[in-house]
């Protein structure tokens, strides 16, 4: 049976919905992203079929809830076996950060990734986003203690997430294993070799 893999994008939160609007009236376009797609959406054609890749569109991504996403997660709770690996990228990452750490998963979780993972908001200068109701508890234990292996993917070129927020996550996720690069910014790649070798190896 192949190896399902479920991955959670990326998104902005917003504290009010004329903040939305802002975000809205100022926001570019890329035509190459939307032509071409990224990493995430070439991922079931790059690993082929020994893998089952589960990439839904989360509701609202540019106005995100949390709340909002947490039920719409667990419509997929069905189709979900054991020994899924969870993706989350940029607010995914804190999405699946949050609701492993809270709730207990209705499967036996292989591993988990989080890539780009935002770990705060508050009294920070060093960011310019809010995370809405994406945010975590104080202990991520449940989180731990749910998932054998946790991979942070974090690079020091990061223009959105500041590299401090991976050495949050590593202290509060301590056998975690940390992936570091220096020029891959905020992971809004066309390719990226590297993580799918790192996926083929997990046993």
């Amino acid at each position: 049976m192949s190896q399902q893999i479920f991955i959670v994008h990326g998104g902005e939160a917003h504290e009010t919905y004329e903040d939305y609007l802002v975000f809205l009236r100022n926001y570019k376009i890329n035509l190459d992203k939307v032509k071409f797609g990224g990493w995430k959406d070439n991922l079931q054609k790059t690993l082929e079929e020994a893998y089952e890749v589960i990439y839904p569109r989360m509701e609202n991504q540019h106005n995100a809830k949390y709340s909002e996403w947490k039920i719409f997660f667990e419509l997929f709770f069905p189709y979900f076996r054991d020994e899924i690996i969870l993706i989350g990228n940029s607010l995914g990452s804190i999405f699946l950060a949050k609701y492993l750490s809270e709730n207990d998963f209705p499967v036996k979780i292989k591993a988990v990734f989080l890539i780009a993972a935002p770990y705060d908001d508050k009294d920070r200068s060093d960011i310019d986003y809010t995370l809405g109701d994406f945010i975590l508890p104080d202990s991520l234990d449940n989180f731990s203690k749910q998932v054998e292996k946790i991979f942070l993917y974090h690079s020091a070129d990061d223009p959105v997430v500041p590299f401090v927020d991976l050495e949050k996550y590593a202290q509060k996720l301590p056998s975690a294993e940390r992936v570091v690069f220096k020029d891959k910014g905020h992971f809004n790649l066309r390719e990226f070799p590297e993580f799918v070798e790192k996926l083929k190896s997990i046993e």
